[in-house]
């Protein structure tokens, strides 16, 4: 992406360990009190884990996804990412999903061909920031794919289902599914929600360049660990949010997705550098709209990837400029910020809270690197 966005962790330990560490290199804090709060402010350095590269070449790094599982190929605490570009740097056809060890050892998760996938998929393949791993083993990847890197060709795509051999085994499509951009899951073992952002309703062949009319589903799924898990119910709990199409990020809209503590899911309003919460999320019936405003501005510029940290405050990486945000969703406001990389705008997109809450993975665009905050 040139831009002109999920992790277990272990909540007690690393909830103990905030405020007892000094701002670490390169943290600012937004207020000398609310330093201690922040939970970015631990880390004192960021580390190259290894290229998100593979063999075939597509590029652009979207989706981070922490394995809780060892299972077939899946290790726990390995790291799946989704990369959106093929080797041409053309958006919305790469097809790739790569999976990197703490220590940097890299192997290719699955190549997904569009030709052989067991259900519908309008568009083919252009995997997104929408990735993630359930604890039964199932991996579920988005695509929003384009047939020549331009939203004048981008389609509504679909949710991918694999196994953790890396073997695609069903799609979701339809039933709202329109460009699927991120997603979250609330994993239960066998029942699932996802709540997933899509950012093409109203937009076709590119046109109109701005709409309102981007939304977050709830995916209700039945899990069983051999069969593929059984979509039993789509339900819109977020709509209204702004889309526009952009020549050098394709598709800006709703990013970023994370549940919080209470049920509440918090959004990354994108275009409006807004984090949106949609309360009773969990549970709810119908369209909470854009959701209530928690923060917006300020040091938020472009946010895409978001996780939810230990300490249940958002992390927000910005794809206006090269800095991760925190914010306390009981303050309502900033708490924290630093920059990831000093390359400016276009380098940050998906992002995990590492285990333990021992640091935050996040892939850089600019060089196609996972890389560590810790």
């Amino acid at each position: 992406m040139r831009f002109a966005v999920k992790a277990g962790v272990c909540v007690a330990v690393a909830a103990m360990a905030v405020g007892a560490f000094a701002p670490g290199a390169n943290a600012h804090s937004t207020d000398d009190w609310f330093s201690g709060l922040a939970f970015i402010n631990r880390f004192k350095k960021t580390e190259v884990i290894a290229s998100t590269v593979p063999s075939n070449g597509d590029v652009n790094p979207y989706g981070v996804a922490v394995v809780p599982v060892n299972k077939d190929k899946l290790r726990t605490g390995e790291v799946l990412v989704s990369n959106f570009n093929n080797s041409d740097n053309k958006q919305g056809l790469g097809t790739t999903i790569v999976q990197i060890s703490r220590e940097g050892r890299v192997s290719l998760f699955a190549q997904i061909d569009a030709s052989t996938l067991p259900g519908d998929c309008p568009g083919g393949v252009g995997l997104t920031t929408a990735l993630v791993v359930l604890r039964t083993g199932w991996v579920i990847v988005g695509s929003l794919p384009t047939t020549d890197g331009s939203s004048a060709t981008a389609q509504a795509g679909c949710l991918i289902v694999l196994d953790s051999k890396g073997t695609v085994r069903e799609t979701f499509a339809g039933r709202g599914i329109n460009g699927p951009w991120d997603m979250t899951a609330r994993d239960n073992g066998a029942s699932v929600d996802l709540f997933v952002t899509n950012v093409l309703n109203g937009i076709v062949g590119g046109q109109p360049p701005t709409t309102n009319q981007g939304t977050v589903l709830r995916l209700s799924l039945k899990v069983e660990r051999n069969n593929p898990p059984e979509l039993r119910d789509v339900t819109t709990i977020g709509s209204g949010f702004t889309e526009q199409t952009d020549p050098d990020a394709l598709i800006i809209g709703p990013t970023g997705v994370g549940l919080g503590w209470d049920g509440t899911l918090y959004v990354a309003d994108t275009v409006n550098s807004r984090i949106a919460a949609i309360p009773n999320a969990v549970l709810r019936k119908n369209s909470a709209g854009t959701g209530k405003t928690v923060t917006e501005g300020n040091h938020l510029s472009g946010p895409l990837g978001l996780a939810i940290a230990p300490n249940g405050n958002i992390l927000t990486v910005n794809g206006g400029d090269g800095n991760i945000v925190e914010t306390s969703p009981l303050l309502r406001r900033q708490v924290a910020f630093r920059t990831l990389d000093d390359l400016g705008a276009g380098a940050l997109f998906g992002l995990a809270v590492a285990p333990l809450g021992l640091g935050v993975y996040f892939v850089d665009d600019t060089n196609n690197q996972l890389q560590l905050l810790h």
